[in-house]
Formats: structure tokens, sequence, C-alpha cells
């Protein structure tokens, strides 16, 4: 009986995991298709166009997934399946038809919930407790197709987005290994997901890190995890001066002054927001850099605006 073959869409570690779950489960990958790192991003994930090369796997890295070139190479190949590992665009029909047994994706969440870009960052930011990740087949309609399969993980009140984004990566490897041997089989289940109203989310920028003051201490907290470092991070302004906050935590039965404003208490200093409650603040960079959080709790005369 000959091996299954698989051509493989894949970036970042949830690529780097199931590529090597495949391969464990002597799935053959004739083509690695990736992309090229942005020279403007810091990579602070695996990278699988090196997981390919250490394997001697045959990697491309096209500018666009869809021209006809790469469509005809895969049509070559007669693969199996195609798999999409958080590949970073959509792979049109021509592609899609390209898998004589189907074309599956590993989606970061559990869908039908938080179709589309960033997954996990939305779901903190909403405050979830719980994400996960999804392996379904692909349709021309971002995160539409049939599930296969899913696994969730938790998402602890302090966590946030790369610390999520790991738990999400070891459930994709999971849910890969043991769908695998049904999707060879042919025995893999098909579950068809409905279309929620409200839950296709696009791409953040670094510009929707900006924090407003007049939310809640809970939202704040949200956000500052779903965009902490390595992602580019919430931001506002404290007397000024535009700081970037990178790590808070909640702080009930802290009696804040009036307003909005960043404030001491003891060694320990504090974000006066929109509710009235308090968040610690636990890490953040200034225009001059990284701030002692505990020497400014020791010297601050009066309470610091937040505008």
């Amino acid at each position: 009986m000959s091996r299954t073959r698989a051509v493989v869409f894949a970036y970042h570690d949830v690529g780097v995991r199931c590529l090597k779950t495949l391969l464990s489960a002597d799935v053959a990958v004739p083509l690695v298709v990736t992309v090229a790192d942005d020279p403007a991003e810091t990579r602070w994930f695996a990278s699988v166009a090196d997981t390919a090369a250490d394997y001697g796997l045959d990697v491309v890295a096209p500018a666009t997934a869809d021209s006809a070139e790469l469509a005809r190479r895969i049509n070559e190949l007669q693969p199996d399946f195609l798999f999409s590992f958080y590949y970073r665009s959509m792979l049109g029909a021509p592609l899609l038809r390209a898998a004589r047994r189907g074309a599956l994706n590993m989606h970061g969440s559990l869908l039908p919930r938080y179709r589309g870009r960033a997954p996990v960052n939305w779901a903190i930011l909403r405050g979830e407790r719980e994400c996960g990740a999804t392996l379904h087949y692909m349709v021309e309609r971002a995160d539409a197709g049939d599930i296969v399969d899913s696994q969730a993980v938790p998402i602890l009140l302090d966590d946030d987005a790369r610390e999520v984004f790991a738990k999400v990566t070891v459930a994709a490897e999971s849910v890969l290994a043991r769908s695998l041997p049904a999707l060879i089989a042919g025995t893999a289940p098909r579950r068809p997901q409905p279309i929620l109203p409200g839950e296709y989310f696009g791409r953040r920028r670094p510009e929707d890190g900006r924090i407003d003051w007049a939310m809640s201490a809970l939202a704040i907290h949200n956000l500052v995890r779903a965009v902490a470092p390595p992602f580019p991070g919430a931001f506002g302004d404290v007397a000024g001066e535009r700081w970037q906050i990178h790590r808070t935590r909640l702080a009930p039965g802290t009696t804040a002054p009036r307003g909005r404003c960043l404030f001491a208490v003891g060694d320990k200093c504090y974000l006066a927001c929109g509710d009235g409650e308090a968040l610690r603040l636990l890490a953040a960079v200034s225009p001059r850099g990284a701030v002692d959080l505990r020497a400014l709790a020791g010297r601050l005369p009066q309470p610091l605006p937040l505008s």
C-alpha cells in the first residue's frame, strides 16, 4: 500500500508541530509551502522553513499562494491531502481541488466561534475562559468547512496571548495526531458547522492596542494581556507621555483615587480605571525605557493623570 501524500502550507509554531506530526505518522510530504519572514516583524516562534530543511523536504515561500505555477506544481504531485497549519493566506479553489481526499485547516479557536484572524488575541480581549484548536475541511469561505475534531484549552485570568498560544499549539498537535488514522482510513467524521453571526474577526493592528482609560479594570487587563509582547502591546498616555503597558493584575479591594490616574500604595503602582477599580501595574515601558515601578512608587508625590 502506497504512503499517504500531503502537501503542507504552514507557518509559526502550529505549522512546525503539525508538520512534525505528519512526518511522525509516516505521511509523505513532497512539498512544504511557507511564508517568508517579515523583516519588520520580530520572529518569536519556530521556523517551518528551517524544520522542513532539517528533514530534507522540498520547501518554497512564494509571494502569493494563488499563482497558476504553484497550482500546477501541486496538481502534478497528486497529493491525497492538502493541509494548512497557520499559513497566512486563504487557499483558493484550484488549490483545494488538487487534494484528492480533502483539504484541511487547523484553526486556533473552537469553531464556529472566533473565525478569521488572530483568534487567540480576540478571545483573550473578549474575556473568554477557554480557546482551542479545530481541524476542519477547507472551503472557499474562511473557516467555514465541516469540522473533524477540536480540543479546548483553558484561558486563565492572567494568561497572556503567548501563553495561550502555546496551549493552542499543543491542542493542535493532539487533534491532528488523533485524527490522522481516521483521515487516512477514510472514516473521519465531518460535522457541518453553523455560521454564527458576529463570530468573524479581522486582523488586529498595532494601533488597536490604545487603552481607553474609561474602560473597566477588567477590560483594560484583558486588552493588555491580549496584545502583550511579543505582540505590539497596549499603550496609553501617562502624564502626557506614551507608555507601553505590558503586564497588569486585577487588584480588587484597592482604594483608588477619584479619576483615572497612576498612583502608588507603598512600593506598588496601580492604575485607577474608569469603573473606579484598580489594576496593579507590573511592567511598563516609557520613552526612556523600562519603568522601575518600585522606585517610581517611592518617589511619586501625587497621582499621574492617564489620558
